[in-house]
């Protein structure tokens, strides 16, 4: 009963003090804070997402050696695009990629994956489709799709699913 009341009590707290030390301390402030303290430890809990199941271990160094050099290589192309310019060489587009991932957590790690290498952009995710819609800086004569699918969505599907 307890733990559904307040599932995380030192978050509960924590927020209270913070709201007593910003607002002052008197006992429609305390009461106020309560409210807002317990309500807000109530919604991280329904935030809260299931713990990932990682089935293979393993797999994690070797993805993050490929995301390491990627993020490099892609540092160094986006850098020499603006420093050099190309004179409007570059032609930057969408790319629909068709994905086998589902797992909410796969799916996040390659959110971030994408997002944090340069040139690269998630735009929007079909999950009845099971699609993914990137923007790319520079689309060049790369295979786009069977990059992302090969390079980081299918050692994500080993860790996750």
């Amino acid at each position: 009963m307890m733990r559904q009341l307040l599932p995380y009590p030192l978050l509960t707290l924590s927020l209270l003090a913070m709201w007593l030390l910003l607002n002052g301390f008197s006992t429609g402030q305390l009461l106020l804070g309560s409210v807002i303290a317990v309500a807000a430890s109530g919604a991280m809990a329904a935030l809260e997402p299931k713990k990932p199941r990682l089935r293979r271990w393993s797999a994690i160094p070797g993805l993050v050696w490929v995301v390491f050099i990627d993020i490099l290589r892609s540092n160094i192309a986006v850098a020499s695009l603006i420093l050099r310019g190309t004179g409007g060489r570059e032609i930057s587009g969408f790319v629909t990629i068709p994905l086998t991932l589902r797992d909410p957590t796969g799916l996040a790690v390659l959110a971030c994956i994408v997002t944090s290498t340069p040139g690269t952009a998630w735009v929007e995710y079909d999950s009845t489709r099971n699609t993914l819609l990137l923007h790319i800086l520079d689309l060049g004569d790369e295979d786009w799709v069977g990059l992302i699918k090969n390079r980081y969505e299918r050692p994500l599907l080993e860790i996750f699913e």
